[in-house]
């Protein structure tokens, strides 16, 4: 029997996640261009049969949704540039410096992991409460400036790269400073890409967090604002309408990373 009667039930399988997979979005972006009033009872109500732009048109106008988009990328940002610098620094003194103590210190920063972020938000908000920090950005970008995951990631990968490369420099009288920033930080590009990806992922379509310390609508990011604005309306058109807006910059930012991201991640776990 050839192979590719064989695999035949594997690619129908294939096929029909894929599908699944895809649906959802494809009901998103349809759905952006329904009709205001389009009875949701009817099964193909995100089918649009008058497609048109006034979703978007109100989100823009009757919302601070420049506002909303500048504050995003501000909380945003900031976060993926300090996860990346410190996730590259602190991988590599794991993954290539020796002293006392190195595996215990990284395998109990680890287990942070296993705290869901739920569990600690009680505690978060009794702290910055005595910090006046609620209704503040720092609530949201502080505990954002880097995250144990980034540097596991980076920690795989750097342990990779043959050791002989930074005993070279080492010889030809570089420091710990330009081997890292001249050899081990552009060597660990792809996971710099893919620490960056997940990071502003993460920040971008963050609602928990801003949620509860932030109350001021000016200082609302897109995921707020828009949540805001949909509790408001409960209209399925604009919910889809600023769903897709939310959506196109995490799409992009994964598109343009996306060789370096599954490089980084196929690196990472080479060795353990």
């Amino acid at each position: 029997m050839p192979v590719a009667i064989k695999r035949l039930p594997l690619y129908v399988i294939l096929v029909l996640l894929g599908v699944s997979f895809l649906f959802p979005f494809v009901l998103m972006v349809l759905g952006s261009f329904q009709k205001v009033g389009r009875a949701i009872a009817d099964p193909l109500f995100w089918i649009p049969d008058e497609p048109t732009l006034y979703n978007f048109q109100y989100i823009f106008e009757a919302s601070n949704f420049a506002r909303w988009i500048g504050n995003s990328l501000f909380l945003t940002l900031v976060p993926v540039v300090t996860q990346m610098f410190l996730a590259a620094l602190l991988g590599y003194i794991f993954a290539k410096k020796r002293f006392f103590g190195r595996e215990f210190i990284f395998w109990t920063l680890m287990a942070v992991v296993m705290v869901p972020n739920q569990l600690l938000i009680i505690p978060k908000f009794i702290m910055f409460s005595e910090f006046g920090w609620v209704n503040t950005y720092a609530s949201i970008i502080v505990p954002e400036l880097w995250a144990i995951m980034g540097v596991f990631l980076v920690r795989q990968f750097m342990q990779t790269i043959p050791n002989d490369m930074e005993e070279a420099a080492y010889i030809d009288g570089a420091g710990d400073f330009r081997v890292f920033f001249q050899i081990m930080l552009p060597l660990a590009k792809p996971a710099l890409a893919t620490v960056g990806t997940f990071a502003f992922i993460s920040c971008w379509n963050d609602l928990f967090t801003p949620l509860i310390f932030l109350t001021t609508e000016n200082m609302y990011p897109i995921t707020v604002g828009l949540s805001s604005l949909l509790t408001k309306e409960g209209n399925f058109g604009i919910e889809m309408a600023g769903a897709v807006i939310s959506f196109i910059p995490t799409f992009l930012i994964f598109l343009f990373f996306q060789r370096y991201f599954t490089e980084g991640i196929a690196m990472s776990g080479i060795k353990s």
